[in-house]
């Protein structure tokens, strides 16, 4: 389970932001890996590198806002973090030893499916074949803006 609830903790995250519409679905994945990027902040215990990730991955965080690919690299950027900290930092949870351990595995799969462009698997047209990314335009591809059924 060491290894498995966290993949499988990363898929829930999927799954249940794939139900916010796009380009909502995009914005709120960008805040949260600014809010990842200051999760060690009151104690993470590497001093001031804790203040230069934060700033780093807020800016990645900034630019995710418009786009999944910098969403996904500030997913990838935290799973570096969260090496660090389980090798020589504290946990992400004080009182859970191999929290950033945990932590470690489950952004990869967040930050797979960011750089893939975080499409909707609930969004599948009757072909079964997933919906084409957005356009890049403002408010995404019309496909998008279309309510669930």
């Amino acid at each position: 389970m060491r290894y498995l609830a966290p993949i499988l903790i990363g898929l829930v995250y999927v799954l249940l932001m794939s139900l916010i519409h796009e380009p909502h679905r995009r914005r709120v994945n960008a805040v949260m890996v600014a809010g990842a990027g200051a999760a060690y902040l009151s104690g993470g215990g590497l001093g001031g590198w804790e203040f230069a990730f934060t700033a780093v991955a807020t800016c990645v965080a900034y630019r995710g806002l418009d786009s999944w690919a910098w969403t996904g690299a500030g997913w990838l950027l935290h799973t570096a973090w969260d090496v660090v900290h389980h090798l020589k930092g504290h946990p992400i949870i004080p009182f859970a030893h191999d929290s950033s351990f945990g932590c470690a595995l489950c952004d990869p799969v967040i930050a797979a499916w960011c750089l893939g462009g975080g499409r909707s698997p609930w969004r599948w047209p009757h072909g079964g074949r997933p919906a084409p990314m957005s356009s890049g335009e403002p408010g995404g591809s019309r496909r998008d803006r279309t309510p669930l059924r």
